[in-house]
């Protein structure tokens, strides 16, 4: 499985717009800007996410886009699927019922199963909120370790 650009860059401006959901609705310009990412491209990705209920938009001056849901109901699993459709390991698995003709003969069928499963289960597992607390706590530890390199060079005789 190789995630395409265009779930890469869904995953990041669903990020995007979580880490500034309090600035309302948020122009497809300041996301691109932030995160270095084609405006263009960003406008493929905007319907996708919009048939999910995942965005709101509103349109006109200081229109944009927002999150509709709160980052703890948007996983990852469901932006990729929404970006990339399938996200199973084989064609075979990519629609229920299996309609391979060798399914109940295939002795790699169990494997393949608990793969996808195993991949899913993870991707679920991971909603935009955990990716924002992981960030903010890496940022917290980036300053207390900042805090502490600038203690230890000033030294007992600078104030």
């Amino acid at each position: 499985m190789k995630i395409s650009t265009k779930g890469r860059y869904a995953l990041r401006m669903v990020i995007d717009l979580a880490e500034h959901a309090d600035d309302g609705f948020i122009s497809l310009k300041d996301i691109a800007a932030r995160q270095g990412l084609s405006k263009k491209y960003l406008e493929q990705i905007v319907p996708l996410l919009n048939k999910t209920g995942m965005l709101s938009t509103t349109r006109g001056y200081q229109g944009g886009y927002k999150l509709a849901k709160s980052p703890s109901e948007c996983t990852v699993g469901k932006i990729l699927q929404t970006t990339e459709g399938s996200l199973a390991p084989v064609s075979c698995l990519e629609h229920t019922p299996n309609p391979c003709e060798r399914c109940s003969a295939c002795d790699t069928l169990p494997v393949w199963e608990g793969l996808n499963r195993v991949i899913m289960d993870y991707l679920d597992g991971i909603t935009i909120q955990t990716i924002l607390d992981q960030k903010h706590e890496l940022e917290e530890k980036h300053r207390l370790a900042a805090e502490e390199i600038l203690n230890s060079v000033k030294g007992p005789c600078q104030s």
